[in-house]
């Protein structure tokens, strides 16, 4: 790791402008990825904006919707009780994440902006066009079990790594930005980008914008909601698959549906043909195994991850059974 220099602000304005000064810079809060992206060389930047000084650790429950703060951190969201009440698939997702010493340091703006764990990205001895553009990609033809089934291109099969992000997918959440040219906000389904031919892009952030909150709509899923996470073991490790689903069911029909799919693709993949499906229709095992084969429509494997083509039908069919069952 070289050396860096650290500068503190006190506001977002400063954060901004003072990002904005060095093109080598770059921000910090908890710093779970981003230190471990510095110790591998992998990023470098010159200076390191420290923004945990910032008032944005608020979670706040406004007329129509709740906003949280980017650096409220992941154990705050996940154990607060409203939160719980009223958006019970976020608090799921976010326990589902990391172990819980990193939740209590990781912060929601930095969950969103994790790096993908593909194991060529973190290998500076392997080609990987995330990390360095036109180098190729060593998981197309290699070691690609974690890879992508959705969204992929030639140049990157990567995964996005958030469980939260899932959720938020899922649940039409909305990400407010500040710049240089001012404050914006994204639709959280548009945040993240699919790898194309940048696949260093990981998102719609410009480099001089900072998150400073999101933003989720009230709904009515606070019942049949469940976050369904395949992996390895079951403490501390990505997820192979992951399964966000959100329903609103009234005498035994599904009302409305929300269904979003982690471990699939370069961003949280949300299952809008599924939804479309699934809507109007009655509860029932005939109707979730549909929805689990179709929810598969598009996707292709790889080699060592064509077993993600069974296991995400499976895992939509049992994620929606076990939602319907609360």
């Amino acid at each position: 790791m070289k050396n860096f220099q650290i500068i503190k602000v006190l506001s977002a304005s400063s954060a901004v402008t003072g990002n904005a000064k060095d093109n080598s810079s770059m921000f910090i809060a908890g710093g779970t990825n981003l230190v471990d992206l510095m110790k591998k060389n992998i990023v470098a930047p010159d200076k390191l904006v420290d923004i945990n000084g910032l008032d944005l650790s608020k979670i706040e429950f406004l007329k129509g919707k709740v906003s949280i703060g980017a650096l409220a951190k992941n154990s705050q969201v996940a154990e607060d009780a409203s939160i719980k009440e009223k958006y019970p698939l976020l608090a799921l997702a976010l326990a589902a994440g990391a172990s819980q010493q990193i939740r209590h340091m990781a912060t929601v703006g930095g969950n969103m902006l994790q790096r993908t764990r593909c194991s060529y990205f973190y290998n500076t001895d392997m080609p990987c066009n995330k990390r360095v553009p036109k180098s190729g990609c060593g998981a197309i033809g290699g070691s690609n079990r974690m890879a992508a089934i959705f969204g992929t291109s030639d140049s990157c099969i990567a995964v996005h790594p958030s469980d939260m992000c899932v959720a938020l997918a899922a649940l039409d959440a909305k990400v407010l930005v500040e710049g240089p040219k001012g404050k914006r906000e994204i639709d959280f389904t548009d945040f993240h980008r699919l790898p194309g031919n940048t696949p260093e892009k990981d998102n719609k952030l410009d480099e001089r914008e900072l998150i400073t909150s999101v933003e989720i709509p009230d709904n009515n899923f606070t019942k049949n909601v469940h976050y369904l996470k395949v992996r390895d073991r079951t403490s501390y490790a990505f997820a192979l698959v992951s399964v966000a689903v959100a329903l609103d069911i009234k005498n035994n029909t599904i009302n409305d549906v929300r269904l979003a799919m982690g471990g699939v693709a370069h961003k949280p993949w949300r299952l809008t043909e599924t939804e479309k499906f699934l809507k109007g229709k009655t509860v029932s095992e005939e109707t979730f195994k549909k929805a689990g084969d179709l929810s598969m429509k598009g996707a292709k494997g790889y080699g060592d991850n064509d077993f993600k083509l069974t296991l995400g039908a499976n895992a939509v069919t049992e994620a929606l059974t076990i939602a319907a069952s609360k």
